[in-house]
């Protein structure tokens, strides 16, 4: 008769490449997985950018394992000089990929072993495939987000440099897309420049909670084995340790946090792209971007189109949901860690990627930007964009703001009937609708007049621009200093 072993044999499905001897984990199981279930569930197509991390952090965990006695010397040596045959042969681009062998550690783990032969096998003394992928991931976050940052330094330098220019061209400032007072397209420019440097700190700011280090936190209860994690943290440059072994293996905290960060980054590229899709429509026709970065139609021969920017524009709504698909990712977990996590890495990388490109994009085509600064003079004149200056006059000579603001307004309504502008209008109707208004009024109702007349830190004032300009160039200055 044959037993229930035997019978669930014979039937058993046809062989998938992950055999019980090409697997770290199979002794456990009687059959091999399905070759579905082996595609579904593999990470080795995406998180093989992790490899340089990977083999960076095996190398800091070997030298531990012999500092403490768990490896030999000559153990130690077999390693270190594998693992550089193995990350010499990932970048020549020469390294065989196994989807049998699921992800990135265990490709890696078994070339070392083909290279190093007994010695490789004892690599992974001590740890856990969980808190080692905690670690890769946070050491290639902390070097891509010390890439982003001077990527964002590039664009700042880009935006200053145009604003230096620009110190003294009059456009005007919106509110709720209106025309509400001038500015000069410097102040306005230095604007992103600011919310740049902010992105910059949050960047720096996640950055600091990413770089504590989880290995040594081994599957989720830490290790039996006498491990010095301190030795492996000032290896690897972490500032600190992940303190508590079931967090550590669990936590991408740090992971949403970037993504946050880098919405915030392509929320306020995707502003910049606005003003630019703005500025250059014949509606506007306030700047010209150079060729290389539009592009044409193929029906309407006078087309040319600002793709970059509506690119950008765009793109900031796949960084949004990679933000979101995080948040949801660790939402309903337990401890400690779960495969969901696998599920952490393409949202991750996909920012990164998207990131890099969009700074990219904008610090390239910044410098180009040609102005039509009598445009912005002309649209600047428009909408009575001075009246706020015509009240701050009247204030100044004794009345109450809010009496000054029904003046002004009885003049706007009066200047809209006749179709002209508030310095059109005559002196005497001007002083019949507020005695207190005199001949010097129309040093005040000038675009001119009025940005300069803002003179003070963070005002649009040309002197002030040019102070804040300096300031910037300076502080872009030594961040670049060796």
């Amino acid at each position: 008769m044959t037993d229930k072993k035997s019978a669930r044999g014979s039937h058993q499905a046809p062989a998938s490449p992950l055999h019980a001897k090409d697997s770290a984990w199979s002794g456990r199981f009687s059959e091999p997985v399905a070759q579905f279930v082996l595609s579904y569930t593999a990470s080795v197509g995406f998180d093989q950018r992790l490899a340089r991390a990977d083999i960076r952090a095996s190398q800091a965990h070997a030298s531990m394992l012999a500092a403490v006695g768990v490896l030999s010397v000559e153990d130690l040596a077999a390693i270190e000089q594998g693992l550089e045959q193995v990350l010499a042969e990932i970048e020549a681009g020469t390294f065989q990929w196994q989807l049998a062998l699921e992800d990135v550690h265990l490709n890696v783990e078994r070339r070392l072993t083909e290279i190093a032969g007994e010695a490789g096998k004892r690599l992974h003394t001590a740890r856990s495939r969980n808190d080692q992928v905690a670690t890769d991931l946070r050491l290639y976050l902390r070097g891509e987000v010390d890439q982003l940052m001077r990527r964002i330094d590039l664009l700042q330098s880009a935006l200053v440099e145009l604003a230096a220019r620009h110190t003294d061209t009059v456009m005007p400032g919106y509110t709720h897309l209106q025309v509400a007072q001038p500015v000069v397209f410097g102040h306005h420019l230095l604007a992103y420049v600011e919310m740049l440097e902010r992105d910059r700190e949050r960047l720096g700011d996640a950055r600091r909670r990413m770089n504590r280090l989880p290995l040594g936190s081994a599957a989720l209860a830490g290790t039996t084995f006498p491990i010095d994690r301190e030795h492996v943290a000032r290896t690897l440059q972490f500032e600190a340790l992940c303190e508590n072994s079931m967090d550590a293996v669990s936590d991408r905290d740090f992971a949403i946090e970037f993504c946050a960060a880098g919405a915030l980054i392509m929320a306020h590229l995707s502003r910049l792209a606005e003003e630019l899709v703005l500025w250059l429509s014949p509606g506007f026709a306030f700047i010209a971007l150079p060729d290389r970065f539009t592009t044409g139609s193929s029906i309407m021969p006078q087309k040319r189109n600002p793709d970059v920017a509506e690119l950008a524009r765009g793109k900031s709504g796949r960084v949004f949901g990679h933000l979101m698909a995080l948040l949801t990712l660790v939402k309903g977990q337990p401890l400690a860690y779960n495969k969901d996590n696998q599920e952490d890495k393409e949202p991750v990388f996909d920012t990164i990627d998207t990131l890099h490109a969009s700074l990219r994009a904008f610090a390239e085509m910044v410098p180009g930007i040609e102005v039509d600064a009598a445009a912005m003079r002309r649209a600047a004149q428009q909408g009575h964009s001075t009246a706020t200056d015509l009240a701050d006059y009247l204030v100044r000579r004794g009345v109450a703001f809010r009496d000054a603001h029904e003046a002004v307004a009885r003049a706007v309504r009066l200047a809209a009937e006749r179709s002209c502008t508030l310095s059109d209008l005559p002196l005497a109707e001007l002083h019949a609708l507020a005695p207190q208004i005199g001949a010097d009024v129309l040093q005040v109702l000038t675009v001119d007049g009025s940005v300069t007349a803002r003179d003070h830190v963070g005002g649009t004032a040309p002197a002030q621009v040019a102070a804040q300009v300096e300031r910037w160039q300076a502080r872009l200055a030594r961040r670049h200093d060796p």
